[in-house]
């Protein structure tokens, strides 16, 4: 089955001040190395089984950045999705889901997985990411949407958590380690990150997702039919400008913000918590 990446770089760094600031995010930046986040990002699934060519979404100001960026690895992105605003991941990984046809036209591939990624992430086991990468591969290509934890080794305040559920073993795959997902958990104050830590129900959350684009649709269109509308919107008057996708500025500004996390994420694991 073919995996898209789909990269989340609409962000505006503006926790990293001044070194990051509006205009130059901190996922366009060389942070630990030569290579920006971005480009560090794009680079650590290369080899990836059946990886296809990715689609970067990015706010408009930040076009010339990421076509730059993907040119100096010599890759070639299915698509740069412009965002006129920012409206959160959920609506961002919507129009990319959206348009799949589009950039991808011409092509054999139908009803991709898609591998949804920060672009400001440093993983420094990359041989971990991509084994997970190929079991998180089957799961969603069996209809699930899957997103990996990491375990914690301290009581980090500033990150997000996963409450895992039960353990399962039907879907997709027979191996240990899969589990229903109970809740997502904001960065917690000091005092809950130890409890969450010392519980051992606790992982810290990547971000990162795997899911169909049928499936993310389908689910998305349950739970938040007002985002799948503005985007269905957005995209039915979008344009094309070279390998730029952009969607109409109006009918995407009047979308809700939602994460993926409390957009569907959570509301889906619920159906597996009976």
């Amino acid at each position: 089955m073919a995996l898209i990446p789909i990269i989340l770089a609409g962000g505006s760094g503006t926790r990293l001040w001044p070194l990051s600031r509006e205009l130059y995010p901190k996922q366009f930046l060389p942070l630990m190395g030569d290579r920006s986040l971005l480009q560090d990002t794009l680079s650590r699934i290369e080899g990836v089984a059946d990886i296809c060519a990715p689609i970067i979404v990015c706010n408009e100001e930040h076009r010339f950045l990421a076509a730059e960026g993907t040119r100096q690895l010599g890759i070639t992105p299915a698509a740069i999705v412009l965002e006129p605003v920012g409206r959160n991941t959920a609506p961002a990984l919507t129009l990319a889901s959206l348009m799949i046809p589009q950039a991808t036209k011409g092509s054999t591939i139908e009803d991709p997985v898609m591998l949804v990624m920060p672009a400001d992430h440093l993983i420094e086991d990359v041989e971990i990411l991509r084994r997970a990468i190929s079991r998180g591969a089957t799961l969603a290509g069996s209809g699930a949407i899957v997103t990996f934890g990491i375990e914690p080794d301290a009581p980090e305040s500033g990150y997000g958590y996963i409450r895992k559920g039960r353990q399962i073993s039907d879907v997709g795959s027979s191996g240990p380690g899969h589990y229903v997902i109970s809740s997502f958990v904001e960065k917690p104050n000091p005092v809950d990150a130890r409890r969450m830590v010392e519980a051992g129900e606790y992982y810290w959350n990547s971000g990162i997702f795997m899911v169909k684009a049928s499936t993310w649709l389908r689910h998305l269109g349950r739970f938040r039919s007002d985002i799948l509308e503005a985007c269905r919107s957005a995209h039915d008057q979008s344009e094309w400008d070279g390998g730029f996708y952009r969607p109409d500025a109006k009918a995407f500004s009047s979308c809700p913000s939602d994460s993926i996390d409390y957009a569907v994420m959570e509301r889906v694991g619920e159906d597996y918590s009976g």
